[in-house]
This record gives structure tokens, sequence and C-alpha cells, in this order.
């Protein structure tokens, strides 16, 4: 039962104050064990995060000093010693979700440290790709929002990093569409199978899509209409009508915000591509002021009819 719920049961029903303070009690707030249970995973978290991060910085310190089969046999031992935790204790899930996610990141700090020593001579890209092709099963098994986070960040700066250095003849705006479509992978996947992600993991994703779609398409505006521009209109517009109506129908203020702003940098943009004079910025701001300030009166509005409907 959510508080939502309460609230209706206690606007339409003839309950005591007393019942509805119990049901929030019981079923709304948090009580000393949820607090207790949120304390232990959150120190779990600093603590794997913190082991981590102490032994890149035990092999950025102590790098001339070591052999070479000391750094790569030190490093396969506490990956090896990490993963084995696994299945050798009896922890709980998420504890286990939290440590593998703690092994993925060693996974790259053993990639490093082999590239180092033997100088492989790869591009950037190479390195991240290997990265996130041997997390690739972790992830899946888990399904562990943070794990999936860390995974998408991978593929997002492989995708970045070989655009820079192998296909350097692919334009700006087909790069940031490749990358609207990866980030949009996981919120679709989301909303169509209603699956139970947090809601920062899906925000999240989707921000990132936002952000690659809006500056795909106002740096398209400035250069050539090519099929890559074409393309990214397409499917933004295809994804922010979906999105909109997707917001209405959850009564989620969240896409009725950022497809909004997203739109109005865009117009903002081609305005700046029409005329750079004065005149014209002027009259950018004074549309921008005037569209945010409508946009945030819808809300408003939303907001206030949602709240009735309840």
């Amino acid at each position: 039962m959510k508080r939502d719920d309460i609230h209706i049961i206690s606007r339409h029903s003839n309950a005591s104050e007393h019942t509805i303070q119990k049901a929030l009690n019981d079923h709304v707030y948090s009580d000393q064990t949820d607090w207790k249970k949120f304390f232990n995973l959150f120190i779990i978290s600093v603590g794997v995060g913190f082991t981590v991060a102490g032994i890149i910085f035990f092999f950025a310190y102590n790098w001339a000093d070591m052999h070479k089969f000391v750094k790569i046999g030190l490093t396969q031992g506490i990956l090896i010693i990490t993963t084995s935790m696994l299945f050798l204790l009896k922890l709980d899930e998420k504890i286990k979700n939290i440590i593998l996610t703690g092994a993925s990141v060693l996974v790259g700090v053993l990639f490093a440290v082999f590239g180092q020593i033997y100088q492989t001579g790869a591009n950037a890209y190479d390195f991240f790709l290997g990265w996130t092709i041997f997390v690739t099963l972790w992830a899946i098994v888990s399904d562990f929002a943070p794990l999936w986070l860390i995974y998408f960040i991978l593929m997002n700066t492989t995708l970045h990093l070989y655009t820079e250095q192998v296909a350097k003849n692919w334009s700006i705006t087909f790069v940031y569409t490749l990358h609207f479509i990866v980030n949009m992978i996981p919120v679709l996947f989301v909303v169509f199978s209603k699956n139970k992600a947090p809601n920062w993991f899906l925000y999240t994703m989707i921000l990132a899509s936002v952000t690659y779609a809006t500056l795909g398409i106002s740096i398209g505006v400035f250069e050539k209409f090519e099929f890559a521009f074409l393309l990214l209109i397409i499917i933004t517009g295809i994804s922010y009508v979906f999105g909109y109506k997707h917001g209405l129908k959850t009564k989620n203020g969240f896409y009725l915000s950022v497809i909004p702003f997203s739109l109005i940098v865009i117009v903002s943009a081609v305005f700046v591509d029409i005329s750079n004079n004065e005149l014209m910025f002027l009259f950018i701001s004074m549309f921008i002021i005037v569209s945010v300030t409508l946009t945030i009166l819808n809300l408003i509005n939303y907001q206030k009819k949602w709240n009735h409907e309840e």
C-alpha cells in the first residue's frame, strides 16, 4: 500500500486518525529495522568503494617498485577472492550484488595493469570495449541497477572513444544519434517490460538520452542537413511524443518537464541559426523566459488536476 492510497482512503472513508497513522507507520514510514538495513547496505557499499579505490591507488603509488608478475598476480588474486566470496559465503542478495559491482570495477583495473605492463599499443576504446564485454554477463545475471549504470557508462565511453580514434569521419550528429539509441534501450526495456527498476536509474538514463538528443539536434541545426540529422529528429520526435503521453498516463511530472526543456533548447538553437544579432538574442532570452514559465505553470496545473482526481 502506497502513501497516495492511504490518503485516498482517509478522504473517502470514516477511518479514524489513529487508523490512518497506523497504516502510514506500517506501510510508508521507515522504522528502526528499515534504517538499520539501509545503514548496513550503505556502509558495505562505501566499504567496497573505498576498497576498490585503495587497490587502484596502491598500484599507482607502488607501480615502479613492483615486478610485473606481482602486479598481475595481485590483481587476479583479488578478483578471484572477490568473486569466490559470492559462492562460498552465505550473504544477502543485495550484498552479493554490491560485491559483484566492485568486482566489475576490478576487471577494468586488471585490463589496465595488463595493458601497462605489456604495452599492447591498443587504442583506449579497446580497453573499455573489453571491460564492457567481460562484465556483460555479470550485469545480466545480477540485474542490479548500479552495475547496469556502470555498464552503460562503459558502453558510452567505448562508443565515444571509438568515434574519436577510429571512426573519425563520422559526423558528430551521427555519433549523438548512436548515443541516444544506446541510452534509450534500457528506458524502453523498463517501460515496456514493466521491470521494477529504481526511479533514479530510469531518470538517469532518460536524462542521458535527452541530453544527447538535444545536443545532436542543436548541433545539426548549424550543419548541413544530412541523413543522421533527419534520423535523429524522427526518433527523437517519436520518443518525445511517447514519453509525454507516458508521463500523462503515469502522472509523472519528470517526463513533462525534461521534454519541454529539451525542446526549448532546440528551438533556441534554430533561432540562433536564423540570426545571431543583438535583437535575435534579446528575442531568444524573452522566448526562454516565457516558455519556461509556461512549462512550470503547465506542470502546476497537471499536479493540481492529479491531486483532485485522487
